[in-house]
């Protein structure tokens, strides 16, 4: 899109927090569940550039929740891109808004019950009725046909975002074998047979 010089990313402490080491673009690091702010604030100062958050489930859906859904209601011209693994990767492996019923965490290590731990928060499905938001889809790439359907959404994301008519919303269902404890093969399968069937891929909201 020949945009890279034009785009501010925004990485929050978390397992997305050196992503600034793969991407060559500028970046800020926000506090824990902060990214949606910071971008608000990027957005509103520097409207002549792209603003993109990168964030995981327990940064977007947790902490951060409240700035996420406002940002969302608002209409806050940026993209959100939301990696759902189900569990905090980085920190130990405990529990996630996201975490499946029945799975297990270092802080429900016999699965989650939604007696005591509440059920999984479908946050995607939640920012797609807010007024705010023009694009929300849920993607993933763990093939390489999934991967260029998720190229595919970013870049119409994007493209969204240069006509300044809300916030756009990607996330993307998403692996941790080291938190999982399984090995990268079996990740991929029983993400397919276990986190598909309750957050199905595909676009939810486009206006």
């Amino acid at each position: 899109m020949g945009i890279q010089d034009k785009t501010i990313g925004v990485a929050p402490v978390g397992c997305s927090v050196f992503i600034y080491n793969y991407l060559a673009i500028d970046w800020q690091e926000a506090a824990h569940g902060r990214a949606p702010a910071l971008g608000t604030a990027i957005s509103r100062l520097r409207p002549d550039r792209y603003v993109v958050t990168y964030q995981g489930d327990g940064d977007l859906a947790a902490i951060g929740t409240a700035e996420t859904i406002h940002a969302c209601n608002r209409g806050e011209n940026m993209v959100m891109i939301f990696i759902n693994n189900g569990i905090y990767g980085m920190t130990g492996g405990q529990m996630a808004p996201t975490t499946l019923e029945g799975m297990k965490a270092s802080t429900c290590p016999f699965g989650r019950d939604p007696k005591t731990d509440g059920n999984p928060l479908k946050i995607t499905e939640i920012v797609a009725q807010l007024p705010g938001t023009n694009f929300v889809t849920r993607q993933a790439v763990h093939t390489a046909a999934a991967v260029r359907r998720t190229k595919k959404a970013i870049r119409k994301a994007f493209e969204k975002q240069k006509d300044k008519t809300g916030t756009s919303f990607v996330e993307v269902v998403s692996t941790c074998n080291s938190g999982w404890k399984m090995n990268p093969v079996d990740s991929n399968n029983w993400m397919e047979e276990n986190m598909f069937p309750f957050y199905p891929l595909g676009d939810i909201k486009d206006v």
